[in-house]
């Protein structure tokens, strides 16, 4: 009877250990999901952010057209010849493209910096402001308005 009550509550202990196991792990699981999606939003989000902190100098950041979308162009001078620095959305990722200005680069040319599934980019309501819309690859979309230092009120 001893024997048999010992190996009953063995039992009842494994089950419990089994049954903490797996609530942990599933618990685990979906943190692991909700930072993934989080670490998409925030890292798209940074990079644009972090690319117009940089880019931003008088008159060197504009929205123009690439490829029949919108690109985020970023124009400096280096040893007296002009490139540009494009973000834009082609083919299910952000990407970016450095070149000189006369280069003809097709949007499939550049880097693939970011999953994605759109960017889409437009003046502000002010002349230093550009408005972001980034898609990410689980389909939430957030929303940037990106201030431009450099913009028409500062000073060269």
């Amino acid at each position: 009877m001893g024997g048999l009550l010992a190996l009953l509550l063995l039992g009842v202990f494994a089950v419990c250990v089994l049954s903490v196991l797996l609530t942990g792990a599933d618990s685990y699981r979906r943190l692991t999901e909700r930072d993934r999606e989080a670490y998409g939003r925030r890292t798209a989000a940074q990079y644009l952010t972090t690319k117009v902190r940089q880019g931003d100098q008088w008159n060197g950041v504009s929205v123009e057209d690439f490829g029949g979308r919108d690109a985020l162009v970023f124009e400096e001078e280096i040893d007296g010849e002009t490139y540009v620095t494009r973000v834009y959305y082609h083919d299910g990722y952000i990407r970016e493209q450095f070149s000189s200005t006369d280069a003809e680069l097709a949007p499939e040319d550049g880097e693939k910096v970011l999953e994605a599934c759109d960017l889409r980019l437009s003046p502000g309501p002010t002349d230093h402001e550009i408005i972001a819309e980034i898609t990410d690859a689980n389909g939430e979309t957030t929303r940037l308005v990106l201030a431009l230092r450099g913009g028409k009120g500062a000073r060269p």
